[in-house]
């Protein structure tokens, strides 16, 4: 099998709102099982989360949870055009924990 590596490139606005959709997922709801059910899954996904926690200084800056609702302004607006018009549930303010 081949092991050579495959890059993603994600803007930062991604990379922050990605990063902590998965820290919710994994460390902060445990639900990882009961999203990805396939284990073999897990590897990637624990890859791609260290991978975006080692490079997003945001994720420990005491503004984070500013910076993220900003982040997830912005990729909304992109992809649906007005920023309030959410296409998805609203979720709780448990993301501001992680930066403070």
């Amino acid at each position: 099998m081949d092991d050579e590596a495959i890059s993603i490139k994600l803007t930062r606005d991604q990379a922050l709102v990605l990063s902590d959709w998965l820290y919710q997922v994994m460390f902060q709801s445990d639900d990882l099982a009961g999203i990805v059910r396939e284990r073999a899954l897990w590897s990637p996904i624990y890859a791609i989360s260290g991978t975006l926690d080692t490079a997003l200084t945001e994720i420990f800056r005491p503004d984070y949870a500013s910076r993220l609702e900003a982040s997830k302004e912005r990729l909304q607006t992109q992809m649906y055009g007005e920023a309030n018009e959410s296409t998805v549930p609203v979720e709780d303010d448990s993301a501001t924990e992680r930066g403070n």
